[in-house]
């Protein structure tokens, strides 16, 4: 990819990069590849993107791969230590919506396929934008703040439509790679 062409947020780092020529707005899926991603989304509430992918790999340690049934179980005392760990983001409020998502994921499970329901709000098919600048992408979108809604509605914490707008991004369910980006579906190689 010729970076003078990449979406402009990931040339700063090569693990930005990284991150955005693998993952960023790649359709995802599979349930627990979603529940990381919303998690991580609310992780980064306030801070950068790039703090949260220096964090991930730790998550994904102290979170058993994101693994909502044990993290579900865990304790205030465990949620506790947690904040005196450097590896991750030492926000209270943060580490118990983690456990609280994971509840609330668990009981979504319970009542209906989490994918095909979070997909719903984009109609089961990626959007694709087709932006020529970073200006013109929106931080939230009406399928953003409906998503914010239902999930505030099934008892999760840190989904407002900013960060539900990052998660559809994120997790392909919007292509906002610019026009220009090889990375944007009109672009990548089959």
């Amino acid at each position: 990819m010729n970076e003078a062409r990449i979406c402009p947020w990931a040339q700063d780092s090569a693990l930005e990069r990284a991150y955005h020529d693998q993952e960023w707005g790649r359709p995802v899926y599979e349930s627990n590849k979603l529940f990381e991603f919303l998690l991580l989304e609310g992780l980064q509430a306030g801070l950068s993107w790039r703090l949260v992918l220096q964090k991930r790999a730790r998550y994904r340690q102290i979170f058993h791969g994101f693994n909502p049934h044990w993290l579900a179980t865990v304790s205030d005392a465990q949620l506790q230590t947690w904040l005196e760990d450097p590896g991750l983001i030492r926000n209270r409020l943060k580490m118990a919506a983690c456990r609280q998502n994971a509840r609330a994921w668990l009981a979504l499970c319970e009542q209906e396929d989490p994918v095909a329901w979070l997909w719903s709000f984009v109609g089961g098919q990626p959007i694709i934008h087709r932006w020529q600048s970073m200006e013109a992408v929106p931080a939230q979108d009406e399928r953003s703040q409906a998503m914010s809604r239902a999930l505030k509605k099934r008892g999760f914490q840190f989904v407002g439509p900013v960060i539900c707008y990052a998660f559809m991004q994120a997790t392909g369910m919007v292509d906002d790679h610019l026009l220009s980006c090889p990375a944007h579906s009109d672009n990548r190689q089959p």
